[in-house]
């Protein structure tokens, strides 16, 4: 099976291509203004409109009321919402009702413990997503470049499709893929060349070496 392949955080003309060329399945706008990967939902239609179809197009949000969700969906088309915030389950059943739209839930590893929260979640959501835990203070909920132990995942029953993301780059997602046994990969620091800055040849590696692992 493919692995399938998140480039998250796309901010300009150069990343959005770049992820587009080298065959990305979903491709991320961050719509949470203190990540130096935020766009503007106008930004994020005038990107999205240099391709037509191509890559799922992604919605990041972190806590967002509906006027922030019916805003954003009225300048650009989005195939997923991506929840990263403190959303309760109700919550997230909440805004995929309203909106009509497939939605994925990140949840934050740091232990075992920390599957629990998986069980509430799943009946609500479309997909989800394993993160590494945000560490205290942090002011981005993702995003943080921390890996978490992969063999937390390794093996277990996942009631949605899912995706692994924290700390991933070229160099250590092959061994991501094996140990996990992710069906679905995303980053955004591990493709940038500085801070919210994506690097074509980074973002090619990465797809690469994703694929690389199984086929």
């Amino acid at each position: 099976m493919t692995v399938a392949v998140k480039i998250c955080g796309i901010r300009d003309a150069v990343g959005l291509d770049a992820a587009v060329e080298a065959g990305a399945d979903y491709v991320g706008f961050v719509f949470f203004p203190p990540s130096p990967r935020f766009v503007t939902p106008t930004q994020a239609a005038a990107l999205s409109g240099r391709h037509a179809g191509g890559p799922v197009r992604v919605g990041l949000f972190v806590d967002p009321t509906d006027d922030d969700l019916a805003a954003t969906l009225a300048a650009v088309p989005l195939g997923l919402i991506q929840l990263q915030g403190e959303e309760t389950p109700a919550r997230v059943a909440a805004i995929r009702a309203r909106f009509g739209l497939p939605v994925m839930k990140a949840l934050g590893i740091g232990s075992e413990d920390d599957f629990a929260a998986m069980e509430a979640f799943a009946p609500v959501v479309d997909r989800l997503q394993f993160d590494a835990k945000a560490p205290p203070g942090a002011v981005l909920p993702g995003g943080n470049a921390q890996p978490f132990e992969w063999r937390l995942m390794a093996g277990r029953a996942i009631p949605r499709p899912w995706q692994l993301a924290g700390g991933l780059t070229p160099a250590n997602v092959a061994e991501a893929i094996r140990v996990s046994g992710a069906p679905a990969v995303d980053v955004s620091s591990g493709v940038e060349r500085s801070r919210g800055v994506k690097d074509p040849a980074l973002i090619r590696a990465f797809v690469a070496a994703a694929r690389a692992d199984r086929a």
